[in-house]
């Protein structure tokens, strides 16, 4: 499983356009995702006073588009990355990510 946050706002629009693609996505190629133990870090680094976000669960074997992990040089830590859209068939559950965090 792997991990990607977005806003709802997004992840509404995904739902009426069949697909989910985050603005990396045509930016820089590729959705930054994450390992559950990565969430909070990327949260903290990130989405600091951003409000009314989820978190994507993707089975990453249900992914049609490339998976690579990749070193974020700046942390020294390796991510997932998806190299086109996210179908929505690939995502598991969506959860509330609280707005008071920390």
């Amino acid at each position: 499983m792997i991990y990607h946050v977005t806003t709802r706002t997004a992840w509404e629009l995904a739902q009426d356009q069949g697909e989910y693609r985050a603005e990396s996505l045509a930016t820089e190629g590729f959705i930054h995702c994450s390992e559950m133990h990565q969430v909070d870090g990327v949260l903290q680094r990130y989405y600091q006073g951003v409000n009314d976000l989820v978190l994507l669960h993707i089975r990453a074997s249900g992914l049609t588009s490339k998976l690579v992990y990749e070193l974020a040089p700046s942390i020294n830590e390796s991510f997932p990355h998806v190299y086109g859209p996210i179908q929505l068939s690939a995502v598991e559950e969506v959860t509330a990510i609280p707005n008071e965090r920390g």
